[in-house]
């Protein structure tokens, strides 16, 4: 319990203070939300009347208080630019489900193509297939998630049409369209994850092969896949499974990238779009719901890992 209350305590301290510099960064951005909703235009009368209706003329600390408490009861307040009196609660409700599925389904993608290479690799260790194993994780690892998406636009969307090269079906409304229009940009953000996978878990596997019991279990006249299954496998995925939860800042990261390339209404494009429109409220609820998923995503690869070692329970 005292260990459960910790981790809680750092959770949400952690949150405050990332919810702190958001807010302070976005008043040091350059631009006025009053003069992006109304236009350069705008008579100075409106201006301070828009100013005084959403608080903008108050103190910076009072507007922080107000938002934070808003915030904690889940009230983020409304759009200012984008969708002028919405609530951004609304709007966030909307995207995440498409930007969840997206980040989802790169994250399975990445994980199922880095166990193949990251086995095989360990398996054939310093033959021909290693080689080439290794050279693909190197390259992914270089390979910008952007580009990699015009690639992938241009070869399995425009010269062989196989995936559509823009927008996306929801999985409300289709799980198979869903699938299918989220492949390209699910890949384009898992290739560069799933080669870093790939060599951390490489890596991990030679290290536990050479542990003592390993050939113990060996020695005991264990079959090859049991020992490898049940000896080396399990306790190389501990740092593997870490690396995935250190991984998901990137994969939120091109998430936004990815959804403004191939035209997908997630939470990533409505954080862009409201930086370019100066929305406070909307940029600070989007980087706020990003924080959140990090840090629980950060609690359950540190459970799961308590799991996969016992020794971590103690």
């Amino acid at each position: 319990m005292r260990r459960a209350g910790r981790r809680a305590g750092i959770l949400l301290l952690t949150v405050l203070a990332g919810a702190l510099l958001v807010f302070l960064a976005m008043k040091a951005v350059p631009g006025d939300p009053a003069l992006a909703a109304l236009g350069e235009n705008a008579r100075p009368e409106l201006v301070e009347a828009f100013r005084r209706t959403h608080g903008l003329d108050r103190p910076v600390w009072w507007q922080f208080a107000s938002w934070l408490g808003g915030a904690a009861l889940g009230d983020f307040g409304r759009s200012l630019t984008l969708a002028g009196g919405v609530p951004v609660g609304s709007l966030i409700a909307s995207r995440l489900p498409v930007t969840a599925f997206v980040g989802l389904y790169a994250l399975l993608l990445a994980v199922a193509i880095s166990l193949v290479i990251g086995t095989v690799a360990a398996l054939q260790r310093g033959r021909a297939l290693d080689t080439a194993m290794t050279s693909f994780a190197v390259l992914g690892v270089s390979m910008p998630d952007f580009w990699l998406g015009y690639v992938l636009v241009f070869f399995l969307a425009l010269n062989f049409p196989i995936f559509p090269s823009y927008g996306f079906v929801s999985p409300v409304e289709s799980l198979g369209g869903a699938l299918l229009s989220g492949f390209l940009p699910a890949l384009a953000i898992a290739a560069p994850m799933a080669a870093v996978f790939s060599r951390v878990l490489r890596a991990s596997l030679l290290e536990v092969m050479h542990r003592p019991f390993v050939q113990v279990s060996r020695s005991l006249g264990f079959s090859g896949p049991f020992v490898f299954f049940h000896a080396v496998l399990r306790n190389a995925l501990i740092p593997y499974v870490t690396v995935i939860g250190l991984q998901v800042r990137y994969l939120l990261g091109g998430v936004v990238v990815i959804e403004r390339v191939f035209g997908i209404p997630g939470l990533g494009s409505l954080m862009v779009d409201g930086a370019f429109g100066r929305d406070y409220p909307v940029i600070q609820a989007c980087a706020l719901t990003f924080l959140v998923v990090v840090l629980l995503t950060n609690l359950l690869v540190d459970l799961v890992c308590t799991r996969l070692d016992p020794r971590a329970r103690a």
